[in-house]
């Protein structure tokens, strides 16, 4: 084996190493990336040539965490990983919108690229390695790469920047943010924070740069070590310099009027595919087929041209608009009457309907990860159907696409849904993409906010959100800032950057960047159109709705909460669940218990749509904790019946014995007079045993005293020690004990 090994010391004094040569050989290549007792092991794999018409780049990214890495089973029956969970899509995105820029624009072959989780120490964090990983599996094999890239994740803590923190020390992060770059470029970023400023957000991405470029650098002298500087050749566009020449000659013009007109996207894509079907038909009948897919590349190039021409000379979009101009946006409240809270956003062409549904402790989402096991009583989902563009054909589920855009807008709208005593709601928010056209993502989160507002849940602040573009050109130096892209413009342009936040700060973002040498004074002008934009698109949407309703939907279910002490827990919950779901049968609410245990608490949350349901099922949790008190007056139930007199349960659980001379003033011959199994009785409790806790009641304490009423004289106790003594008989015998030993007997 020929092993080769690699270290980069952070700042803090932890150390990354790599090492190839030693594991998965047969890969074109692969490495091991280690930090403390972390592992990832990447290995990429390539074809040896492209497929038949493919003109694109066919990379796939695959990110996987063992759960045996950290010693555990994976759920379920079969007890093996299954599919890829939302979690491990998010980070394999993160990873291949690094990558996929940085292959050559004409090398079609696929390339494959997996890392695994293997080792897992509980509190490093993974997904700051795997794009690291996977850029020096690649460094040490032949395929054609214009990297290296790596990733680190940025947080601030306490005023104060740090690369890779831990789980524990990002709980005290007000940003924290993904940073993925060349050693000369930024060429992905991906976070949240606390409405942190866009100068603050600016400086973490320039400190994330320096600690990349160490590792970029170590990475070169693991490629030249391991002699791979040298990659394959390839061969994988026909070229035709003479056809190339013509269809620019013949459509340039066109296009750029096409460019120019300012028609709807579908108006103009059909007068696009028009324009190169008339080009084509130019040639003769026989070679049309055979060079069909390079007049469609060409074509695309004339088109990209043509619209970024445009907007640099004369600062003209495709749908007309300037360079800051937002597009009409209209929206629309409590437009579905069960859910219990929706929207409608629309901003041009883009459009998304959102509902929020209320739910309880039981309704939260519950992850099991390799590191991570909890419950989120927050989520949103994203769906976007074909319709929403136009498309004929089916929806098969939900793509990686949908997990990474519903993924941001969560992100965006997280730290503004209140949690836990605030709001102990589950919630859930769905939007529905029916129109796009550029940003669905951000029309997510101005639609999420809206129906957040409509469903009375008291949202901290309203969050909106733009996407925002660039279209550069590098020969003459001109660039242009777009507000509220396209989708053309997004497809078209040099980078893609998404700002979500409230007035006081951003609280989301993510950015591609499809272009070498961004400069930092781009992306700090960049950064202020988008905040301008962004209040522009809020003043919109508090024209709709300004502040979350007074109260929740009449329909919607509501949720009482009360704590109680710990000891108290499992009298509520009873034998086997049998009290709690007798009190849930009974009333007809939803009961959750959540023990928290440093505070020797438990917090009851009562669920239900009926108040009377709900009050009936807290008085009955508020009878089990209480204590009794002497000298309270209680209303019981009689639930047996001795000779003696009657036991009575005062609270739930809590029985007393009422005697048969504390039921009335008058005499009784038996208790059967006045009470009977299951009659409601208002008695006082007089004493509590301090020793047995046993309780004596009265119900006779509360009736007036009859008048004339004299009280029975009772015969006194015999002196001596108390004891009741037996009268003899005729005999002589009889008496107590200590009688007969003083007659000798």
């Amino acid at each position: 084996m020929n092993i080769i090994k690699k270290s980069i010391k952070l700042d803090d004094g932890r150390v990354i190493e790599i090492e190839t040569g030693k594991l998965a050989k047969q890969a074109d290549g692969s490495v091991v990336v280690k930090m403390g007792n972390t592992m990832l092991l990447a290995a990429v794999t390539c074809a040896k040539d492209a497929k038949e018409d493919v003109d694109f780049m066919p990379l796939q990214v695959d990110y996987k965490e063992k759960f045996a890495a950290a010693g555990r089973f994976p759920g379920g029956f079969m007890k093996r990983e299954g599919k890829a969970s939302d979690a491990e899509i998010l980070v394999a995105r993160l990873i291949d919108r690094a990558l996929r820029p940085l292959f050559p624009d004409d090398f079609h072959a696929e390339v494959f690229v997996t890392v695994n989780l293997i080792s897992a120490e509980k509190e490093i964090m993974p997904d700051a390695l795997a794009g690291l990983a996977a850029s020096a599996a690649l460094a040490v094999s032949d395929i054609p790469f214009g990297g290296p890239i790596s990733e680190v994740r940025v947080a601030r803590i306490d005023g104060k920047f740090c690369i890779n923190p831990t789980y524990s020390e990002l709980e005290n992060a007000d940003l924290d943010i993904m940073v993925a770059a060349t050693i000369d470029n930024i060429m992905m970023v991906e976070g949240e924070m606390k409405e942190v400023s866009e100068a603050v957000m600016l400086d973490a991405i320039k400190f994330a740069h320096e600690a990349i470029k160490v590792q970029c650098k170590a990475q070169l002298e693991l490629m030249e070590e391991a002699g791979k500087c040298e990659k394959r050749t390839y061969c994988h566009e026909k070229n035709d310099e003479e056809l190339k020449e013509a269809c620019h000659k013949y459509c340039y013009d066109k296009c750029y009027a096409i460019a120019k007109a300012g028609t709807s996207k579908h108006e103009r894509t059909d007068a696009f595919e028009a324009l190169q079907q008339e080009f084509l038909e130019t040639l003769p009948e026989e070679e049309r087929e055979e060079k069909s897919s390079m007049v469609a590349r060409y074509f695309h190039a004339v088109e990209k041209e043509a619209m970024r021409n445009m907007i640099l000379d004369e600062g003209i979009r495709l749908d007309g608009r300037n360079t800051t101009q937002i597009r009409p946006i209209w929206c629309e409240v409590d437009y579905l009457p069960c859910a219990h809270g929706s929207a409608i956003f629309t901003r041009g062409e883009t459009q998304s309907l959102t509902t929020v549904t209320l739910g309880t402790k039981l309704d939260m989402k519950e992850m099991d990860e390799v590191l991570v096991q909890r419950t989120e009583p927050f989520v949103l989902h994203y769906n976007f159907p074909p319709f929403s563009t136009g498309e004929a054909k089916a929806q098969r589920g939900v793509g990686r696409r949908e997990i990474g855009h519903g993924n941001l807008a969560y992100r965006a709208l997280k730290p503004m849904v209140p949690v836990g005593e605030e709001n102990p709601y589950a919630v859930r928010v769905v939007s529905d993409i029916l129109e796009s056209n550029g940003s669905s993502s951000m029309a997510t989160v101005c639609a999420g906010t809206l129906a957040l507002m409509d469903s009375g849940i008291k949202l901290k602040k309203p969050v909106a959100g733009i996407a925002m573009g660039l279209i550069s050109d590098s020969k003459s130096g001109k660039y242009a800032i777009l507000s509220d892209i396209l989708g053309d413009e997004d497809h078209l342009g040099d980078m893609d950057f998404k700002v979500a936040g409230t007035k006081d700060g951003i609280t989301a973002t993510q950015m591609d960047i499809k272009v070498d040498g961004l400069s930092y004074d781009v992306l700090e002008r960049a950064l202020e159109q988008a905040r301008q934009g962004r209040m522009h698109i809020m003043g919109e949407m508090m024209k709709c709705i300004s502040e979350p309703r007074a109260d929740l939907k009449p329909h919607a279910p509501r949720i009482v909460q009360i704590t109680v002490p710990g000891e108290f827990i499992g009298a509520i919950i009873g034998k086997g669940g049998e009290v709690i779901q007798n009190i849930q049968k009974t009333t007809g609410t939803t009961i959750t218990i959540t023990e928290d245990a440093q505070k020797e608490i438990g917090i009851v949350d009562i669920f239900g749509t009926d108040k009377q349901s709900m009050d009936k099922a807290l008085d009955w949790i508020k009878g089990i904790i209480a204590v009794p008190e002497v000298g309270q007056v209680y209303t019981g139930k009689v639930v047996s019946i001795l000779e003696f007199g009657a036991f009575v349960e005062i609270l739930p659980g809590k029985e007393g014995l009422l005697h048969i001379s504390e039921i009335d003033w008058k005499k009784l011959d038996k208790v059967e007079d006045v009470l009977h199994v299951g009659d409601e009785v208002e008695v006082k409790l007089l004493e509590i045993d301090p020793k047995t806790g046993k309780m004596r009641l009265s119900r006779k304490a509360l009736i007036e005293k009859p008048e004339g009423y004299v009280e029975p004289v009772r015969r006194p106790r015999p002196e001596g020690n108390g004891e009741r003594r037996k009268p003899f008989n005729k005999n002589g015998k009889g008496g107590n004990n200590r009688e007969k030993k003083e007659k000798g007997e």
